[in-house]
Formats: structure tokens, sequence, C-alpha cells
């Protein structure tokens, strides 16, 4: 066994080189990373601020696009009852402008109607003319003939004509009077 115990490596045997290369490396490393642990904070904190920054740029952003939304909002709804205003003037020039063609229509079909009126009044008045100066040849005639005797005397074919309408009148207005 002791042959076997010679050849085997002592595992509490200290390496003296290998202790002094480590702790060389280890001093190096540390000092390394003290003059580097500013600068890895510094960026750390960097970043930090970067990300917080970009986070507050964000919810400014975000609350600079509720405002304008907000705003957009507002001026749609404004918008809207603007056109609800506009809508209702414009019915009420709509009704105005019906009511007021309507009422020039009705003045027109008055003015036609009147001067109809007048149209027919004159030509009543024309006809009654003409036939009065009909019916009073006529009746010269008749009365020349039942007389016998020529009636040129103007006056007085003018009274029998007179006297003649006015029993056609008065007979007429004695039928009429019996009609009702």
């Amino acid at each position: 066994m002791m042959f076997l115990a010679a050849d085997e490596p002592n595992v509490l045997r200290v390496h003296w080189d290998e202790v002094a290369f480590g702790s060389i490396a280890f001093i190096l490393l540390l000092v390394v990373i003290t003059r580097m642990w500013p600068r890895f904070t510094a960026m750390l904190d960097e970043r930090k601020n970067q990300i917080e920054g970009g986070i507050e740029r964000a919810q400014k952003a975000e609350a600079e696009a509720e405002e304008i939304r907000q705003q957009y909002r507002e001026k749609l709804d404004e918008a809207h009852r603007e056109y609800a205003r506009e809508l209702e003037k414009a019915k009420e020039q709509r009704a105005s402008i019906i009511a007021e063609a309507r009422e020039e229509a009705q003045a027109e079909a008055q003015r036609i109607l009147d001067a109809a009126h007048a149209q027919i009044e004159a030509d009543r008045q024309h006809t009654f003319a003409q036939l009065r100066g009909e019916i009073g040849s006529l009746s010269t005639d008749l009365a020349e003939r039942i007389v016998g005797e020529s009636l040129g005397d103007s006056d007085a074919q003018n009274r029998v004509i007179d006297r003649f309408l006015e029993e056609l009148e008065r007979s007429e207005n004695t039928s009429q009077a019996e009609v009702r």
C-alpha cells in the first residue's frame, strides 16, 4: 500500500506558486473592478435615468395625446352642435321660404282672381251696353212697326228704350223674387 501512497499526490500540500499567482490575479482584478465600479455605476445610473426619462416622456406624450384627444372631442362636439344649429336654421329658413312662397302664391292667385272678376265685370258692362244698344234698336223697330210711324227722333228713341229696359228689369226682378 505504500507503493500506492507514494505515487499519490498530497491533497493537503499547498502550492505557493499557485497561491502567489492567484493572489496577484485577485488583487489586479480587485483594482480593476474598484477603478471601473464608478464608471459602471454611472453607466447604470445613466441608463436608469434614460429609462425613467423615457417613461416620463412617454407619460407626458400620453398626457399630451389625451389632452389633444380631449380637445378633438370638444371640437367635434362643438362641430356637431354647430351642425345641429345650422340644420335648425336651415329648417327655419326653409319653412319661412315655403310660407313666403305660399303667401306670394295666394297673393298672386287673389290678384289673378281680382283681375278675372274685373275683366268679367268689364265684359258684362260691355255686353250690357251692346245689348242695350241692340235692344234699343230692336225696340225702336218694333215700336215703329206697332205704332206705324217713324221714331227718328233720338230723344224719343231714348225714352222708349229706357222705358222698355225698366220694364224688363222689373219683370226680371219679380221673376227672381218668385224663384227665391
